[in-house]
């Protein structure tokens, strides 16, 4: 992944440092190791992200801020990814991890996508919590695993990319020129 890319596509440093939320991690938002952009960074962000942005929580993003401090990756990556889950998409998204939770449990739903809403998990989480917890860790992992495992794949993949045609550039150069007689 180019690094001008994931660059302009990440928050600011300072956006981060004084945001309200965040602001509770001080002197440890001043850590360079969570600014950098590499391939183990990156990779390990965008888990941290994809998991928390599945867990159905408030503050998701001082959750993500806070792993991304304690395993030193990119921090801007790892808090930006849990928007993933924002008022538009949290229905679908947890119906779908309560139903994934249901069948591991192997209880029958008692939510239909219909009724499934903010107002419904409200009224009835006493009901739904334990297979929409399990479903949001399981697909918070396995989306995390999947979302680490593709972005350091499509990172070397570049990467070989990059070199391939540093390569022939080069060898292009090495050769002398034909003249025409």
């Amino acid at each position: 992944m180019p690094k001008e890319f994931i660059k302009r596509l990440t928050p600011d440093s300072e956006k981060l440092r004084t945001h309200k939320h965040l602001r509770i991690f001080g002197k440890l938002l001043h850590d360079p190791g969570l600014w950098h952009i590499n391939r183990r960074s990156v990779a390990m962000a965008f888990a941290i992200g994809l998991f928390w942005a599945m867990i159905p929580m408030p503050f998701q993003m001082v959750a993500a801020a806070a792993s991304a401090i304690v395993l030193r990756v990119n921090l801007p990556i790892s808090v930006a990814l849990v928007w993933l889950t924002n008022p538009l998409t949290m229905p679908p998204i947890f119906y779908a991890t309560y139903r994934i939770g249901a069948f591991l449990l192997g209880t029958p739903p008692v939510a239909n996508s219909a009724e499934f809403s903010l107002e419904y998990l409200e009224h009835s989480l006493s009901i739904i919590w334990a297979p929409l917890l399990l479903g949001s860790i399981v697909t918070g992992l396995v989306l995390g695993a999947l979302g680490y495992v593709a972005l350091r794949l499509l990172w070397r993949q570049n990467t070989l990319k990059r070199w391939q045609t540093r390569c022939a550039l080069r060898k292009r150069r090495a050769q002398p020129l034909k003249r025409h007689s």
